[in-house]
């Protein structure tokens, strides 16, 4: 797969908050006698790099090369993170400060259980950033992409610097954004808020036209290239200066754990637009990272492997023969993406010139086509003891190699109605021997606001013709 073999080619530059996400398990037994709280006796202590951090594994994890430049203190935690992201391949450029702690977010689990979080910050008061500035362009000359990760810990206070001399240099800056002031992030090429940081910013947004208008808006006013609005179980939105929004339906399966998925998203944009894939083909490839990454407990990154696998399955669902399941699925995601759904039905048992003829003229009409099949038993019920000719599979796959064809679903009943009505596509459609007011499914897709059509019927040429004739030659 191109797209995920060219990411070894990918540098990317990671700067912002680093920080320690520690976690110390243990056993729980008895209450101290010094007061009414649970004694725990540790007996592992994890440490996994968040932030900025995060974001570099995840680079790594991909293939691609990651140099992080961060602001830590001169301690443990910052010799721990060194030691982690190093091994994991991320070239680290720390500007440590002794006066400062590296910010550690300290947990304590029992039993699965969270009792406690400390954390160990102070903001970094005081501190002059430009020896960070100074890393951070001694190391642009050797990377395609930079992304700034601001968890508002103090770091990129002074952001604009470093946009400025990403942008001087002719390096796209992607900004994982915090807080209500996004004047902060102008003239970054694109910015990466959830749908909640969002609308702290723009107001709350009745549905997508309006996230759409008000993101527009926030394009032109702080002078950014594109706005990628992550927003959960309904996916995300691509929003670029002067071309149509790009809605992307959610790829995740089951969410266990959301930490860490923006820092996903950022890593995987930024990999993909540094191996030259468009800003498109990056941010599908970035939702589909994000939905593997919340399928994870914890922090979690995301492999080439998993992503191709994901892909993959993708591209199963997105054409050929599928389950119910599998086609409410895949229509509900076109439509995501704007697309129409023409669909219609048959036993087509000897693929004829007729059954194309109708099958390419029904394609035209919308972006997707559907074609439901009778199972055997009822071909048979139609058609007499000796139908099908072909089994269902067979049937099943020829329709789906036709180039016209997206997707082949079987149904069972007498009628696909029922199926029908499930999917309710823009258009429904059958060859021009039939009656549109009695096409099973008729009712529900007009009141569904779709239409219903008879295409062209090629005259003298039929399944049943076609077995007389072959009869009539044996």
């Amino acid at each position: 797969m191109k797209e995920l073999s060219d990411f070894n080619q990918s540098r990317v530059l990671i700067a912002g908050d680093l920080m320690l996400d520690r976690y110390w398990h243990g056993a729980t037994s008895r209450i101290s006698p010094e007061a009414p709280v649970p004694v725990v006796r540790v007996d592992e202590d994890e440490g996994r790099p968040g932030g900025a951090g995060n974001v570099a594994l995840n680079v790594a994890s991909l293939g691609g090369h990651a140099n992080l430049v961060a602001l830590t203190g001169d301690d443990e935690p910052a010799d721990q993170l060194e030691k982690v992201l190093g091994t994991a391949g991320v070239a680290c450029r720390f500007v440590r400060e002794a006066r400062f702690p590296t910010i550690t977010k300290l947990r304590i689990i029992s039993q699965h259980q969270q009792l406690i979080r400390l954390d160990f910050e102070d903001g970094f008061p005081g501190f002059d950033d430009a020896k960070l500035v100074q890393a951070l362009q001694a190391e642009l000359s050797d990377c395609a992409v930079v992304v700034l990760s601001d968890y508002g810990k103090g770091t990129l206070r002074n952001i604009p610097r470093y946009i400025q001399a990403a942008r001087s240099a002719g390096k796209p800056v992607l900004v994982d954004p915090k807080g209500s002031d996004f004047s902060r992030y102008r003239g970054a090429t694109l910015i990466t808020p959830n749908l909640a940081e969002f609308e702290a910013v723009v107001g709350q947004c009745a549905d997508e036209t309006q996230i759409v208008e008000r993101g527009q808006q926030l394009i032109g006013e702080f002078d950014l290239d594109a706005l990628l609005i992550t927003r959960g179980e309904h996916g995300m939105t691509l929003l670029q200066r002067e071309r149509e929004p790009h809605h992307l339906p959610t790829q995740a399966r089951e969410v266990f754990d959301v930490t860490g998925a923006g820092d996903t998203v950022i890593a995987t944009l930024a990999t993909g637009l540094a191996a030259g894939l468009p800003l498109d083909s990056a941010t599908q490839l970035a939702n589909t990272a994000a939905g593997i990454a919340v399928g994870k407990l914890g922090t979690a990154t995301v492999t080439t492997r998993e992503l191709a696998q994901a892909l993959a399955a993708q591209r199963t669902i997105d054409h050929g023969v599928v389950g119910e399941d599998q086609l409410i699925e895949a229509v509900n995601a076109a439509r995501a993406r704007g697309e129409t759904v023409v669909m219609t039905n048959g036993c087509f048992d000897i693929l004829h010139a007729g059954h194309v003829t109708y099958l390419e003229e029904a394609s035209k009409l919308g972006d997707r086509l559907v074609v439901a099949v009778n199972v055997d038993e009822t071909v048979r019920a139609l058609k007499g003891a000796d139908r099908p000719v072909n089994t269902l599979a067979n049937r099943m796959h020829v329709l789906a190699a036709l180039g016209c064809v997206d997707w082949v679903v079987p149904f069972a009943e007498e009628t696909p109605e029922r199926l029908i009505c499930d999917v309710a596509p823009d258009y429904l459609v059958k060859g021009g021997d039939n009656d549109p007011d009695k096409i099973p499914g008729a009712k529900c897709v007009r009141d569904a606001g779709g239409s219903v059509a008879v295409l062209t019927y090629v005259d003298g040429i039929s399944t049943t013709r076609i077995v007389d004739s072959i009869r009539e030659r044996g």
